[in-house]
């Protein structure tokens, strides 16, 4: 069970960034002031592996040993002797100064890690080549060293372009923001601004097919926007005036005139992309397990160089060969694969849940999903849409539902009650027409009537049937009374003196609800739902979706208390919610789900933050936790096994039956682990959420 002071903590251990991705281009550091990567990019890397090559090149092509192999002859000049050592330094110091600088900085870390193998490698490598060459008995390794720096820098090229790749979400959100807007002014004149330029307040006009530059509320005109690049709907949202728009989304054919409410860091866009990058250098547990691996392998990689050295020299083997074997060990132990391992898939994970609509803020949330065996909604504006809306209706024998909402919502036309906004919603949704009435006049204390169509109707509660003295037919009658079990609202719609239909109003549930608890269903975890609203609504709602346990009449200041509950149970749980009073059950769970359109205390809380309001997401965030957790244990099963087997070979230890690996051949095997778990890592991206 995770105590409660664990989320106490999150804030600052995310600013501890030990993650192999942070500061490629920055120079920034990472945990304990190290980085392997600090202050590089890939383009160097890039030019550093083609011009190591070229000069790999002739130090190939003049070397002894190769041209004995090929039986070949390299052409002979004064000083052509030279070539492999002249090349092979050159290859060490243009190269090879990425290795050593990055041995410096993880040995003033106190963290030796792969860059302290490489650099230890290299420097051996050279250190005797060159007394070789200067005239003590042996063979140099220049093209062991030449081929070995230019492999390594393959090999950094192609992990931190997977890394790039990975974090590409963060380019392509920016790329999202249009860079001018048009802003309008008096007497419907317009001006064109850069997006830097609005302020609240700005009213814009958003053309058919252009981004929306700000986030803000729709004043005038209707549309359908795209939003599939923020939230993941793939369909367009309709809009209408009073609805929000968000920034980086592009309207469709309509035009709007929207009135700004964020711009610049304070757009949702500018928080995706704030909280994408925040859980891209959050600590994962996994993270912690393969970092601690990696400092173990190197130092047994170090130990296991230095006795190939003592073993060899003893059983008196030549100085070439032995420093051939400890150089061979040391660059096929580096933990390449292992330090990838990790990094990648949760780059690649949390640019696959931003794409989808599920900003993942700490990693260790995103962990603990697997693990879920329980997950509570909280109801209002999580399963319901936190708004009345008519949610069943029930009609005299001539009446037709849809006439009756028809007419009810045309009474209330003018109105500003309440119940009158849930009749005039329920008939937008449903796409009837409603046309004004006539007469207008409200009942005190009972409803509301008017003329529609030459139609005198009334629409109002009990108590509008009491003082008319009005019977209704049985069937609406006991429907009210099952409304009233339900805890629902009955509302009335009445011509002359007979009932037409009686509407149940309550906080309507969101459609996706029920498909939402039934995917938890599916994976095999218990739901639950926590309100604060009466039993008997509480088990209304919860009968309908499917829900296994109900917390009702829960004050706010007692939600976290439920949740502690249930982990007391022995259950690993996850809370959804969208409310300031849902701010302490979202620290106290294993994972806290914020709903995005929530508050922003609600989504500080939580560890995963659903872009949209669909409760359907909380069963993909299963789904990614899991699969990329298969994807780290994948790859660190790999990474590990693959050093079992790579050592003892590397020392030599099959060196009887003529199975001897050269440090090239060691540089290869050692970056195609890496590329294999790059590639592993990859494979993530075919998930579907």
């Amino acid at each position: 069970m995770k105590a409660s002071n664990n989320h106490s903590h999150r804030h600052s251990s995310e600013k501890q960034d030990h993650s192999c991705h942070k500061g490629h281009e920055g120079g920034g550091k990472g945990h304990s002031g190290h980085d392997k990567h600090a202050g590089h990019s890939v383009e160097m890397f890039r030019t550093r592996f083609w011009v190591c090559l070229l000069l790999t090149i002739p130090a190939l092509i003049w070397e002894p040993m190769l041209q004995d192999w090929f039986n070949y002859q390299a052409p002979v000049f004064p000083g052509s002797h030279l070539i492999p050592a002249i090349f092979g330094t050159l290859v060490f110091l243009y190269g090879g100064t990425v290795f050593l600088k990055g041995a410096v900085r993880e040995l003033s870390a106190r963290l030796p890690g792969m860059m302290t193998l490489i650099a230890l490698a290299i420097s051996v490598a050279f250190i005797y080549s060159a007394a070789v060459t200067l005239g003590y008995e042996g063979h140099a390794l220049w093209w062991e060293l030449a081929t070995l720096v230019t492999i390594m820098l393959l090999g950094h090229w192609i992990e931190m372009r997977s890394i790039f790749q990975a974090q590409g979400a963060l380019k392509e959100l920016a790329k999202l923001l249009p860079d001018k807007a048009i802003r309008l002014l008096e007497g419907d004149q317009t001006e064109e601004v850069t997006v830097d330029q609005l302020k609240e307040g700005d009213l814009i006009l958003v053309r058919p097919g252009a981004g929306v530059p700000a986030d803000g509320y729709v004043r005038e005109g209707k549309s359908s926007v795209n939003e599939a690049m923020i939230t993941g709907e793939s369909r367009p949202v309709e809009k209408h005036p009073e609805d929000k728009v968000i920034a980086g989304t592009v309207n469709g054919q309509g035009s709007l005139r929207v009135e700004v409410r964020g711009t610049g860091e304070k757009t949702a866009l500018a928080g995706i992309m704030r909280m994408v990058e925040q859980a891209q250098s959050s600590r994962s547990r996994s993270q912690d397990l393969a970092d601690r691996a990696a400092f173990f392998l190197t130092i047994v990689a170090i130990t296991a160089g230095a006795l190939t050295f003592l073993i060899w020299m003893t059983l008196g083997a030549t100085i070439d060969f032995t420093i051939t074997r400890m150089v061979t060990v040391l660059v096929i132990a580096c933990p390449h694969a292992l330090g990838l391992a990790i990094p990648l898939v949760i780059a690649i994970s949390t640019s696959l849940g931003a794409g989808s609509g599920l900003l993942v803020r700490d990693r260790r949330g995103l962990e603990e999903a697997r693990k879920l065996n329980s997950v509570v909604f909280d109801k209002t504006g999580t399963l319901t849409l936190g708004e009345h809306r008519v949610v069943e209706t029930t009609t005299a024998e001539e009446t037709d539902k849809n006439e009756a909402i028809r007419l009810a919502a045309a009474v209330e036309y003018d109105s500003e009650h309440p119940i009158a906004r849930a009749l005039l919603e329920t008939a937008r949704e449903a796409d009837i027409q409603v046309s004004g009435s006539k007469n207008f006049k409200a009942i005190p204390g009972h409803g509301v009537e008017a003329t529609v169509d030459g139609r005198n109707v009334k629409v109002g509660g009990p108590a509008l049937l009491n003082k008319q003295n009005i019977d209704s037919p049985e069937n609406i009658r006991q429907a009210a009374v099952n409304y009233s079990e339900k805890g629902q609202a009955s509302v009335y719609l009445v011509e002359g003196n007979r009932v037409l239909a009686v509407f149940a109003v309550a906080d309507a549930i969101r459609p996706e609800s029920r498909e939402a608890v039934r995917l938890l269903h599916d994976k095999g975890l218990e739901v639950a739902m926590l309100t604060g609203d009466s039993r008997a609504v509480a088990q209304s709602v919860a009968e309908e979706l499917g829900i296994d346990k109900v917390f009702a009449e829960v004050l706010p200041e007692d939600k976290a208390a439920k949740i502690r509950e249930l982990q007391a149970e022995g259950k690993r749980v996850a809370m959804v919610g969208d409310g300031v009073n849902d701010a302490p059950a979202l620290a106290m769970s294993d994972i806290g789900i914020a709903i995005g359109a929530g508050t922003d205390v609600a989504v500080e809380a939580g560890d995963v933050v659903l872009v949209r309001n669909d409760p359907r997401d909380v069963a993909r965030i299963v789904s990614l936790g899991r699969a990329s957790y298969r994807k780290m244990v994948q790859n660190l099963w790999w990474a590990a096994g693959y050093n079992i087997v790579a050592i003892p070979l590397a020392a030599g230890i099959l060196a009887w039956a003529g199975v001897i690996l050269v440090p090239a051949v060691g540089a290869i095997l050692m970056s195609a682990s890496t590329v294999i778990v790059a590639i592993n890592a990859q494979l993530l991206r075919r998930l579907e959420l």
